[in-house]
């Protein structure tokens, strides 16, 4: 589904992805992790057109990545980016209608329930002002505004940032959920643990770099990831 060659990106003089190779296929959940600063927002930036990239290739769906943040919507790569970044004066259902905006419109309906289905905690507020709702509801309403434009492959920008630990395990479960339903996901993360328990494969970025990368059990059992990450 996605293919990255040689990417570098950066901003002015100063480059953060120095040569990313990477790639998702059909079906997998990916996890790309790493600390603060390492890259993981660039990366997704570029992936989602807000940002150039200054080489390299990227191929979505068999083709090359538009150019534009509109046409990659268009062509069914959904970011849900880190913070949840919805609408706060706008109500939950607003705020979903939103996500079908340039992808999605002619099945809004039919996808509304669809997320409903899935939370069924914001049909419950759906006149509530996203602004008002509690962290988890805000993470929910930013996934669910992703579904409604009926994504093809879906970023998860950090999507567990924030939450309590039964809200995390909640949020995990929701994506492993998604994804048996036949969804691509691209799951950027700074949790190590519960990342790698759910993913196939993993890829650990470290300044502008792929570290480490491999199927997800032998990344968790890497006695330098084990090191560097969680102090073992």
């Amino acid at each position: 589904m996605l293919e990255i060659s040689g990417l570098r990106a950066g901003y002015g003089a100063v480059e953060v992805l120095r040569g990313i190779d990477m790639h998702v296929g059909a079906g997998e959940i990916v996890a790309v992790l790493g600390s603060n600063g390492v890259g993981k927002t660039t990366l997704n930036m570029v992936l989602s057109g807000i940002m150039r990239a200054n080489a390299g290739d990227i191929r979505f769906n068999g083709s090359r990545l538009a150019r534009t943040s509109s046409e990659i919507v268009a062509s069914g790569l959904i970011h849900v980016p880190e913070g949840r970044k919805i609408f706060p004066n706008l109500d939950i259902l607003e705020n979903l209608e939103l996500g079908c905006y340039m992808r999605g419109k002619a099945n809004r309906k039919r996808n509304l329930e669809r997320v409903f289905e899935i939370f069924p905690r914001l049909r419950e507020r759906i006149a509530q002002k996203a602004g008002t709702l509690s962290g988890g509801e805000q993470q929910m309403l930013a996934i669910g505004r992703g579904l409604m434009a009926e994504p093809l492959f879906l970023i998860l920008d950090e999507p567990s940032l924030g939450l309590s630990p039964l809200l995390v395990e909640e949020m995990f479960t929701l994506i492993q959920r998604l994804n048996q339903d036949g969804l691509p996901i691209m799951l950027v993360e700074q949790n190590v643990v519960q990342s790698l328990e759910l993913a196939n494969r993993a890829y650990i970025i470290e300044n502008g770099e792929i570290a480490l990368s491999g199927d997800a059990e032998s990344v968790r059992n890497n006695p330098d990831l084990r090191r560097t990450y969680l102090g073992l």
